[in-house]
């Protein structure tokens, strides 16, 4: 196939681009002027310079292609300002999807993948588990944009995504590794997560899945098990003693939620004063905050064929080494 993907230099969508590329497929990398290409070198890919901002200029770039999917994976999670997630996930996708409207006629169009966010649960009344964020707002309403229009979509949900390339579960890695594990929080909590290739597998599965079967369907994605946190901060630890002999001292510092939320204030208020982005904000508040991140897969295991392959103990292990190898720790 003849595949597009946005946000192809990120974390999961150089995983994508690399994976489709090894199964033989043509792949195009939407990307911006200034984005880095470190993970996208292989000589095979070819690129498309972008601007999500503009449906005009993207059917521009975008007329003389002959496209069979298209992968949205473009999004951002961290923004200066609320109104920015919006602009660039609900807005973005609505140019994407006006573009691909206007360039192929219906039946022709290509198949379309959304990768969106458990997040969005907290937006939609029957599932809320806890407040909302304007990521997860941002993202429910690109859903809603999708399944109004003409593309035969298929849109994925996936929890925590961890693995090599990460940044966000690296912050994890890197305080665990200078000795501190700070937890939020006296309430128990339930959180999930999904290896990376086990979210590309859903991907390459929504492509070639007969169109019966995915088309119009909006799956959950995780490893189909449920786990605390101090679960995950136990095997970054056994997986440090491995990888380097002894096992690292820990201070363990459990956290009211209050606290978490006096930092995120600060954390908002210095990202406004800086224009510098950092990961502890009013909207991860939210995230980090919430008790349950539970996620039923068994309808993406029925109709995708979903089945993950990589669970949390051996993903930990692959996503630590990366991290020592590339001497990110």
């Amino acid at each position: 196939m003849n595949i597009l993907i946005t946000g192809a230099s990120g974390f999961i969508g150089s995983h994508i681009a690399e994976s489709l590329l090894s199964k033989g497929h043509g792949v195009w990398c939407a990307v911006r002027a200034t984005t880095s290409r470190r993970y996208l070198t292989d000589p095979r890919l070819r690129f498309v310079e972008l601007d999500l901002s503009s449906t005009e200029q993207m059917v521009s770039v975008l007329k003389d292609l002959s496209l069979d999917a298209v992968i949205h994976a473009a999004g951002a999670t961290k923004c200066l300002h609320k109104s920015d997630f919006f602009k660039i996930n609900t807005d973005g996708t609505r140019h994407l999807v006006e573009a691909l409207e206007a360039l192929y006629p219906t039946g022709l169009m290509p198949r379309f993948v959304l990768v969106s966010s458990l997040s969005v649960v907290n937006s939609i009344p029957s599932e809320k588990l806890g407040e909302p964020t304007a990521y997860g707002e941002s993202k429910y309403r690109a859903e809603n944009i999708v399944r109004q229009s003409h593309l035969p979509y298929v849109i994925l949900r996936p929890t925590g995504v961890y693995g090599p390339r990460e940044k966000d579960y690296f912050l994890m890695v890197q305080s665990i590794k200078q000795h501190t594990d700070f937890s939020a929080g006296y309430s128990p909590q339930i959180i999930t997560f999904v290896y990376v290739s086990d979210v590309v597998q859903a991907i390459e599965k929504s492509l070639t899945q007969p169109a019966e079967k995915v088309i119009g369907h909006t799956f959950p994605l995780s490893d189909g098990r449920e786990y605390t946190s101090r679960t995950f901060s136990d095997l970054i630890l056994s997986s440090l003693e491995k990888l380097e002999g002894s096992r690292p001292w820990v201070v363990r510092i459990k956290a009211p939620l209050l606290l978490l939320r006096i930092i995120c204030f600060f954390g908002e208020l210095y990202i406004r004063l800086t224009g510098k982005l950092i990961t502890l904000n009013n909207d991860k508040y939210n995230i980090l905050s919430q008790r349950d991140w539970r996620c039923d897969i068994s309808s993406s295991r029925r109709l995708l064929g979903f089945e993950p392959q990589v669970m949390l103990e051996e993903g930990v292990m692959k996503s630590v080494k990366w991290y020592k190898d590339n001497k990110w720790i």
